[in-house]
């Protein structure tokens, strides 16, 4: 949409040929991968993403639904250029159902953490976050609902930030 100034997307990889974002990257005119994990082993598959991103000479990436954590050598490869968004406020609630998990413990506002990516589960440096107040009659589905609204504002200036920072850095290096 060119939210994100000097910013290619070059590629939508899923490992689920059924992503609803295969389809709205392919009506956009970007290139699709399936790179199908069933059976496979974590190295395996994260090798083949690894080859598939160099090939097309991706050098940043950005995590969206992607339920698994990445091998050692695929942060290694890309260190310092793999963000994620997660739909609670890190450090709080990590992992699967971190809304429910933000009900259950009946805290007063959630929200959503957009992070660097490292060997922990949801645990790198947190770039950005954005508040959602929690309401007494929320339900998983209703607070999952605004949250993500949140996240579709927030990762998009979270990149640009990443992006204009790493250009300056760049800068001051030449």
């Amino acid at each position: 949409s060119g939210k994100i100034p000097h910013a290619k997307v070059a590629v939508v990889i899923s490992d689920q040929s059924s992503a609803a974002g295969l389809k709205r990257a392919q009506d956009c005119g970007i290139e699709t991968v399936v790179i199908e994990r069933h059976g496979r082993a974590r190295e395996a598959h994260d090798k083949e993403i690894v080859a598939a991103l160099r090939d097309r000479q991706v050098d940043f990436i950005c995590l969206a639904g992607y339920m698994r954590i990445l091998s050692r050598d695929f942060i290694a490869a890309y260190r310092g250029r793999i963000l994620n968004i997660h739909p609670s406020l890190l450090p709080s609630f990590t992992g699967l159902e971190a809304q429910k998990q933000a009900l259950e413990h009946r805290v007063k506002v959630a929200g959503c953490t957009v992070h660097f990516v490292d060997e922990t589960l949801d645990g790198g440096p947190i770039v950005a976050q954005r508040v959602v107040p929690v309401r007494e009659d929320d339900t998983v589905e209703t607070l999952s609902t605004r949250i993500l609204e949140q996240e579709h504002e927030l990762y998009p200036e979270a990149v640009t930030t990443v992006l204009a920072l790493a250009n300056v850095s760049q800068a001051a290096q030449s």
